[in-house]
């Protein structure tokens, strides 16, 4: 089982920059007028309802303050670059911004809601004259599956089997007590390589955010009138500090966990500064944010990336659970019950799509979830029978899942449909 874990990791840590929404849709567009290779004459882009949902309101980086998808679509017909995959708005020129204004106001861009069983699937059409090109992605932020040149697929990936959704190692496998087991045995040193990032991107991007004016300033604003001094409070603010500088436009890079920048922040940041409060070594640092992340993987699996289920909460209780881990190892029980009381106080928080005010629902995710970790630690723990709270952590977490992916479908397209009225 270590090496699944292993793999998982690898795989769900991607270095984004900008919002995963958006930038997919630029990714693709790029890809598309790349295999065209000429400027189109008309592009439609076809987006299931989450991704319409989330790649609405956030302002694009280095986009001169452009939102939406079509201005993502006509950044992609232009920067190009989708080697890059989601780092490819790590560079816009003015040139750029202006070729692709003047693309957006020829108004040859349409989008169309796209109806897919699929949450994560975008389809982006590029017609010049004759010729025709569909660019497919679905599943996950930088998987594209599909190429179609003049009707003939030239590239198509193989996801016939719906358990990997894309990759190589089924996410079912994971278990609170598996995640312990891997935490205490692997070799620091092949963590050290993956999370270097991981301490060097999402700090940098927190540390803007609460040196600078981005979004609504949520971040700035808990540390100016809570004050940093009290441990708790600063990690609220460190955890929502990324969130107010990459919702805000900020261009830096980010690493993402379940396709999500603003969960890799919010399960990451409060575990380095907590490791930094607590003056653990950097191997305890290290298997924290194992731990942390993993969790939240872990709890996103039965949930899916995109939901009516806000993704702070899972990963605020990754984070908590990181916590938990510099406190008293990874025992099972601690990090059991920090998982059930969390999810216990938080569960439930639409999502209402990328934009600013993610960045206070990182922060009230985090007070839940900081709550649930002391409640841990003092041996206190909500009763089965308490809510959704089942016999065993592994059904809570099935519980929590299914009321995301089931029983808030339809709180997902009253969402949606509110949002596209104003």
């Amino acid at each position: 089982m270590k090496r699944e874990y292993l793999e998982i990791l690898k795989e769900e840590l991607v270095v984004a920059i900008g919002c995963t929404e958006p930038i997919a849709v630029v990714y693709a567009a790029a890809k598309a007028s790349e295999v065209l290779g000429a400027y189109p004459e008309k592009v439609i882009i076809k987006c299931s309802g989450n991704f319409i949902k989330n790649a609405k309101s956030v302002e694009i980086p280095n986009g001169d303050g452009l939102k939406g998808i079509l201005a993502c679509v006509a950044l992609g017909l232009v920067v190009k670059g989708s080697d890059k995959e989601l780092e490819i708005l790590q560079e816009v020129t003015k040139e750029q911004l202006e070729e692709a204004k003047a693309l957006l106001e020829k108004n040859i861009i349409t989008l169309e809601k796209l109806e897919t069983s699929e949450k994560l699937h975008i389809i982006v059409e590029c017609i010049k004259g004759k010729e025709h090109i569909i660019v497919e992605l679905k599943r996950t932020h930088n998987n594209i599956s599909k190429i179609t040149k003049n009707n003939e697929v030239i590239y198509e990936e193989n996801l016939q089997d719906d358990t990997l959704k894309g990759y190589s190692v089924d996410r079912s496998m994971m278990s609170v007590e598996g995640i312990c087991k891997f935490v205490k045995e692997i070799d620091v040193n092949e963590l050290k390589c993956l999370f270097e990032q991981v301490l060097a991107h999402n700090t940098e991007i927190a540390k803007t955010g609460l040196e600078k004016q981005y979004g609504n300033e949520v971040a700035r604003t808990i540390a100016k009138y809570y004050g940093e001094e009290n441990i708790y409070l600063k990690l609220k603010a460190m955890g929502s500090a990324g969130s107010d500088a990459r919702m805000g436009g900020c261009p830096y890079p980010v690493v993402t966990v379940v396709g999500s920048g603003n969960q890799g922040m919010t399960c990451s940041l409060p575990i380095i500064e907590y490791a930094k409060y607590k003056n653990a070594s950097e191997e305890e640092r290290y298997r924290a944010l194992a731990m942390g992340l993993l969790m939240s993987i872990h709890q996103k699996t039965g949930i899916g990336r995109l939901s009516a289920y806000c993704g702070a909460v899972s990963a605020a209780c990754g984070a908590a659970c990181g916590m938990s881990y510099l406190e008293r190892g990874a025992d099972v029980k601690v990090i059991s019950d920090t998982v059930t009381n969390a999810l216990s106080i938080a569960s439930g928080m639409v999502c209402d799509g990328a934009k600013p005010s993610c960045a206070a629902k990182i922060a009230t995710s985090l007070d839940a979830a900081i709550l649930g970790h002391l409640m841990a630690l003092e041996g206190n723990v909500f009763e089965v029978g308490t809510g959704l709270v089942k016999d065993d952590v592994e059904k809570t977490i099935a519980a929590v899942g299914t009321l995301a992916r089931e029983g808030m479908q339809k709180t997902d397209e009253v969402i949606l449909d509110i949002m596209l009225e104003s």
